[in-house]
C-alpha cells in the first residue's frame, strides 16, 4: 500500500527521484545495517575478540538478498523492536558462528551508523546535481550578463538590472550552500559503535580500537565520543538542506512570477503533449516551477522534525530517535526532486529578451527617474532635484502623461538638459551601473571555485 506521496506511483515523481528513493528504500536500509554488522564482526575477528572463523561466517551471511523483509516485519510485530529480527536472522544464517553476531554492540550503534551510510550515499547525489546546476546557471549568467531587464522591489519596477546579474546573485547563494555541504562532511559522516550507554564496556577494553577500525572499513569518520544522545549531526545536515531548498524554491517562485502572462520574460521548458488544463486548451502552466517552489515547505517541516530529535532524554530514547526515520528520508528525497527540476528548468529555459526590453519601456522612462534626478542634481543639488523629479513622476502616473514629455516641458529641467540628453537619460540600457562588472567578478569566482565544471 502506498499511502505517502513518496511511494505513490501516480505522484512520486513530483516529490522525489527514483535514484534518491532507492537510497532510502527499505532493502538498502537493511543492507547498510548489515554492512555495519559485517564490519564489526570482521574487526572483532582481527582483534581476536571473536573467532576469525565466526567473523568470516557472519561476513558472508550479512547479505540483504538472503533476508525476507516480510518475515522480518512479522517478527518485529512480536518483538516490538526495530532490529532484533534482523539480528536473529543474521544469527540463523551464520550457523554456529551466529553466537558472535552483534557482539558488544547496541541497536543504536548499528542503526545510526547504517543511517549515516545512507545519508552519505544521498549526499553524493545532492552534491553531483548541485554542481551540475551551478554549471548551468553560470553559463546562463555569462550569456545574459548584459541583457537589461526591470529590477523589481516590493513587487513593482525599481531600476534596470541585467538578467545575468539576477542569475549571478543566485549562483553565489547556491555556491555558499555547496561550500556548507562540503565543509560539514567530516562532522556529519561519523559513525558510532560504543555499546549501550557509550562507554565501550562490552568490548573487553578494545572498544575504542574496534570503533576506529570499523569506521575505517566503512569510510566514515571516528566520533570524538558517543553521540547516541547528540543528534546535531543529522540536524545540521537537514538544516543546510533546508537552506538549499529555500534558494531552489525562491528560484521556482521568481521564475513563476516572471512567466506570468502580463510579464512573460521567461518560460519553463515546454514539450508537445504537456497539458495545462483539463478544460482550457490554451493553458501552458508553469507546472515545473510550481512543483519546484512547492517542495520547500515540506523540506522545512521535515528538517524541523529532525531538529526536534535533538531533544533526547538521558543517554538515548526512541521518542526522539524515530523522528529522524521520517524526516531524513523525506528531506533528501524532496531536495533531490527540487534539484532535478532545477536542472530541467535550466536545460530548456526560454529567456524572452524582447519582452524584457518591452517591460523596461512600459513606464515611459519612470524606471530611470533616479538617473534623471542625479543628473539634474549636478546643477541644482540632489535634494532639490529629487523634489522636481518626484512631482513630475507622480504627475506622469496620475495624469497618464508620458514622463519624457513632462521632463521636456518643465522649465527647471530645460534649464539643465536638452531633449537629446533627456532621451539618452531615459534609455534603461544606459543605467545598469556596474552590474556587468559584478557579473564578471562572479564568473571569475565561479571558475576559480570549479563551479563551471559540469559534474
Amino acid at each position: 500500500m502506498a499511502a505517502h506521496v513518496i511511494d505513490n506511483l501516480l505522484l512520486q515523481n513530483s516529490f522525489g527521484t527514483e535514484e534518491m528513493r532507492e537510497v532510502w528504500e527499505q532493502k538498502n536500509r537493511l543492507q547498510k545495517q548489515l554492512d555495519v554488522e559485517r564490519a564489526l564482526a570482521e574487526t572483532e575477528g582481527e582483534l581476536d575478540v571473536i573467532p576469525k572463523a565466526a567473523a568470516a561466517a557472519i561476513s558472508t551471511a550479512a547479505d540483504s538478498r538472503r533476508f525476507d523483509l516480510q518475515e522480518l516485519a512479522v517478527a518485529g510485530i512480536t518483538s516490538k523492536h526495530s532490529l532484533i529480527a534482523t539480528i536473529k536472522k543474521l544469527q540463523e544464517l551464520a550457523g554456529d558462528a551466529g553466537e558472535f553476531v552483534h557482539y558488544g554492540a547496541t541497536t543504536q550503534d548499528i542503526v545510526d551508523t547504517g543511517t549515516v551510510l545512507q545519508l552519505k550515499e544521498a549526499h553524493k547525489i545532492i552534491l553531483r546535481d548541485l554542481k551540475k546546476l551551478l554549471s548551468r546557471m553560470v553559463a546562463a549568467a555569462e550569456q545574459y550578463k548584459a541583457v537589461p531587464m526591470a529590477g523589481r522591489t516590493h513587487g513593482v519596477q525599481a531600476l534596470p538590472i541585467s538578467f545575468g546579474f539576477k542569475l549571478s546573485i543566485l549562483v553565489c547563494e547556491l555556491g555558499r550552500h555547496l561550500e556548507r555541504l562540503e565543509e560539514l562532511e567530516h562532522r556529519v559522516f561519523a559513525g558510532v559503535l560504543c555499546g549501550a550507554v557509550g562507554t565501550y564496556a562490552s568490548f573487553s577494553g578494545k572498544g575504542i580500537e574496534i570503533e576506529k577500525r570499523v569506521m575505517k572499513r566503512l569510510g566514515l569518520s571516528v566520533p570524538e565520543i558517543c553521540w547516541h544522545a547528540s543528534r546535531d549531526r543529522f540536524a545540521e545536515y537537514t538544516s543546510v538542506l533546508s537552506l538549499l531548498s529555500a534558494t531552489l524554491g525562491k528560484i521556482g517562485h521568481e521564475f513563476y512570477t516572471l512567466m506570468a502572462t502580463e510579464i512573460d520574460e521567461v518560460e519553463e521548458p515546454f514539450s508537445k503533449g504537456t497539458i495545462g488544463s483539463s478544460t482550457m486548451p490554451q493553458k501552458r502552466n508553469p507546472a515545473l516551477l510550481e512543483g519546484l517552489a512547492s517542495l520547500t515547505r515540506p523540506v522545512f517541516y521535515s528538517a524541523a522534525l529532525v531538529r526536534e530529535a535533538m531533544l533526547m532524554e538521558h543517554e538515548r530514547d526512541a521518542m526522539a530517535w524515530r523522528a529522524e526515520w521520517i524526516g531524513l528520508p523525506e528531506t533528501c528525497i524532496y531536495i533531490a526532486c527540487q534539484l532535478a527540476s532545477s536542472l530541467a528548468l535550466f536545460d530548456g529555459l526560454q529567456v524572452k529578451t524582447g519582452n524584457m526590453r518591452k517591460n523596461l519601456e512600459i513606464s515611459g522612462g519612470l524606471i530611470v527617474s533616479e538617473k534623471v534626478m542625479f543628473e539634474l542634481g549636478r546643477f541644482m543639488g540632489k535634494q532639490t532635484a529629487h523634489a522636481v523629479v518626484y512631482d513630475l513622476a507622480m504627475a506622469a502616473q496620475e495624469q497618464g502623461i508620458p514622463f519624457s514629455a513632462l521632463l521636456k516641458q518643465d522649465e527647471k529641467v530645460r534649464c539643465c538638459l536638452n531633449e537629446q540628453q533627456i532621451d539618452s537619460l531615459l534609455d534603461p540600457a544606459n543605467y545598469l551601473g556596474e552590474a556587468v562588472e559584478k557579473v564578471e567578478q562572479v564568473l571569475a569566482l565561479a571558475k576559480a571555485k570549479g563551479w563551471t565544471e559540469d559534474a
